[in-house]
């Protein structure tokens, strides 16, 4: 019995790991119905040294097979810690030190349960500063429990006593957004300018690229307003209805905006091939899936049912767009530098397929930089600083907007036309030299 609950302890530990660096903090209420795990872990926040919790519980009921000696309700209850501290819990319990969580020293209560318990409020102030996870501890095998909990973790700004309900790490994150839709306007009225500048040389992808950069702006500003709601409520009330509309709206246009850059519509071809419009038609649904699995996810809580599996569904579903948006980069390549042994414009595709090998590389550094070094930089950052992953992905993504608006703007006099012949056969040559490296 003590191995088994051990294996239990260990999974939820696992778990822990996975989420604690990515957990929402908002007032919560969760439904417990008939549930036997040993540990059921609620939300995590990045407490200050004025942080409090307020938890409240009610409707709370027990249940067990009658064949079973009558339950010790008292080894029931609510407790937080940070993940080193549930590290050591997890040590003694496998040692035998200790039959419960709730017997470690290690372990900050909030209510331990007695007979007649229906329902409690407890309040706690935080003092020392950390990252701490809210669990439930029911050392009782196979004892169900039933029960409402409703939780508030913030932390008050000693000046104001007003309290602040984002974690330590991202109460700057409203004004981070807020100055980036800023920095996305005047982006926007610069592509303005350039488009009205070069009118005669504006192509639909150019349209369709002002789009993208509106939907970015606005997603930053309904985030902005999001999490600054969340900070003095608790709750966004409405507010991430926008964000998820415009953050779904974007993911789609931005993906779309790269798969016709990489086929090179209109302003190379006016059309798109049937393997090309297949990319978009296996992009677009399964960006839909990804945003689905990111409302519920965020909603949910890091430990809401299926939380987990949604999360898995989201990274690989992410994961597999990512690759596809490769593709027709990868079949312009190889359709320029074909074009250049048969139209006799050695230099012009030359200059495009430098151009979108450049892009190629680009798209890579881009989706690995947002989707690897961004989550290393969560997993390793003090939970003070977690705004900094969030710096670092919305750079990431500025300087490829900067990068594919700068190298694909329309231009009055296009550098593709007008060479001379050495410019010709100089180029003939580098594309002659390519081929043989590649062989």
């Amino acid at each position: 019995m003590a191995m088994a609950a051990f294996r239990r302890f260990s999974l939820v530990a696992f778990a822990l790991a996975l989420f604690l660096a990515v957990a929402v903090a908002e007032i919560r209420t969760k439904e417990i119905r008939s549930d036997r795990r040993s540990i059921i872990p609620f939300d995590t926040f990045g407490f200050t040294a004025y942080g409090e919790l307020n938890l409240s519980v009610t409707g709370i009921s027990f249940s067990s097979p009658e064949t079973l000696p009558r339950p010790r309700i008292s080894r029931l209850g609510f407790f937080y810690c940070t993940a080193d501290a549930w590290l050591h819990v997890l040590r003694k319990l496998r040692a035998g030190k200790i039959q419960c969580p709730l017997d470690s020293d290690l372990a900050n209560k909030v209510f331990i349960f007695h007979t007649s318990t229906k329902t409690f409020a407890s309040s706690v102030e935080v003092m020392e500063p950390n990252q701490y996870t809210l669990l439930f501890a029911n050392c009782e095998p196979d004892l169900e429990v039933s029960m409402n909990v409703h939780s508030v973790m913030y932390n008050l700004n000693p000046r104001t006593q007003r309290p602040d309900f984002l974690p330590a790490g991202k109460t700057l994150l409203p004004v981070i957004y807020f100055l980036l839709f800023l920095v996305y306007l005047i982006l926007g009225i610069l592509w303005v300018h350039t488009l009205y500048k070069n009118r005669l040389s504006v192509y639909r992808i150019h349209l369709f690229m002002l789009a993208v950069l509106i939907l970015k702006a606005l997603n930053l500003l309904c985030e902005a307003e999001d999490k600054w709601y969340i900070s003095k409520t608790g709750s966004a009330h409405g507010w991430d209805v926008l964000f998820y509309i415009f953050s779904f709206l974007k993911g789609i246009s931005l993906f779309t905006l790269i798969v016709l850059i990489g086929t090179g519509w209109s302003f190379l071809k006016p059309y798109l091939q049937d393997k090309e419009r297949n990319v978009l038609i296996i992009v677009i649904p399964l960006q839909v899936v990804a945003n689905v699995a990111r409302v519920v996810t965020d909603e949910t809580g890091p430990f809401g049912e299926n939380s987990y599996r949604w999360k898995q569904v989201f990274l690989v579903v992410d994961i597999l767009c990512c690759c596809a948006v490769l593709f027709p980069i990868v079949w312009s390549i190889k359709n320029l530098r074909e074009a250049a042994k048969t139209d006799g414009k050695a230099a012009v595709n030359l200059n495009k397929l430098t151009l979108f090998r450049q892009y190629y590389v680009i798209v890579i550094c881009y989706i690995y930089f947002t989707r690897v070094v961004v989550y290393a930089l969560q997993t390793v950052t003090s939970y003070r600083y977690q705004w900094t992953s969030v710096v670092a992905s919305e750079l990431a993504t500025l300087a490829f907007y900067g990068f594919t608006g700068y190298n694909f703007r329309p231009k009055a006099h296009s550098p593709y036309f007008a060479l001379d012949d050495q410019e010709e056969e100089a180029a003939a040559e580098a594309l002659k030299l390519d081929d043989e490296f590649e062989l």
